[in-house]
């Protein structure tokens, strides 16, 4: 953070107010959910400079061979947990990664809660 005071101190006194509020404060929206310091340090590393369209092995950039790495890791690992013989861990927006939740864990005619989007829904949530 250091680096970032010294380049834009202002930018720097924003995120630290921001890090002081989600301390301070009850985030009720699920996509705002509060990560671990880990994976933080990996949203923050050098992957997140890399452009990789496509999976594993089969990506339209060159350079990807380490993106490969992290991504196939995350998918043996979901395959494990969930004792699947594939798995894709590539949602392509919020619904996405909403609809992939409601497959998993409802069964058809089940019912669930909602908020409306001007109360902090989300599009997908009906």
């Amino acid at each position: 953070m250091d680096t970032l005071k010294q380049a834009d101190p202002q930018v720097a006194e924003a995120i630290d107010h921001e890090l002081n509020r989600q301390r301070t404060k009850l985030e009720l929206i699920a996509s705002e959910n509060i990560v671990s310091r880990a994976v933080m340090e990996a949203q923050g590393s050098v992957l997140t400079n890399k452009y990789a369209e496509g999976y594993p092995g089969k990506r339209y950039y060159g350079g990807c061979e380490y993106v490969d790495v992290a991504e196939q890791l995350a998918i043996d690992r979901a395959k494990e947990l969930f004792g699947a013989a594939w798995a894709n861990v590539q949602p392509h927006s919020g619904a996405q990664a909403n609809m992939a939740v409601f497959f998993a864990l409802l069964q058809p005619g089940d019912t669930i809660l909602g908020m409306n989007l001007t109360d902090g829904g989300h599009l997908t949530h009906g």
